[in-house]
């Protein structure tokens, strides 16, 4: 079991940059890949980006690719989303989650593939 704390969000103008960071606890922070979804309103978690348990992998869904950078500090327990270049449609509450890779058998870019999840923090990017 762990438990997943994000922070970091808040108002934003286009072109800026946030920092997300996702503080993790309760377990064995170097054996779980992270994830970050974000979702608005009205509609399904929307996959952002991941990296595996030490690093080496990551992945970035189209939107975001060249702009948001995912990162995990093992030694510090926390994951974190470096995002540049912000646009509005990036408005949303960013979710971090944490997997077991080798007990999931769903993707790592899908909402199902994440046993753990945090509460969510809000950015919004002002045009």
């Amino acid at each position: 079991q762990v438990y997943l704390v994000e922070s970091g969000g808040g108002l934003v103008q286009a072109g800026g940059s946030l920092r997300l960071s996702c503080a993790a606890s309760g377990g064995t922070f170097s054996m779980y890949a992270m994830g970050w979804f974000r979702q608005v309103p009205g509609k399904g978690r929307e996959f952002v980006a991941r990296i595996s348990r030490g690093g080496a992998t990551t992945e970035y869904a189209d939107s975001v690719k060249g702009r948001f950078t995912i990162s995990k500090d093992n030694a510090r327990n926390t994951a974190y989303l470096q995002m540049i270049s912000l646009k509005p449609e990036d408005t949303a509450v960013y979710y971090c989650a944490a997997r077991r890779s080798e007990l999931t058998p769903n993707p790592a870019n899908s909402e199902g593939g994440y046993a753990y999840w945090g509460q969510g923090t809000q950015v919004t990017v002002s045009s």
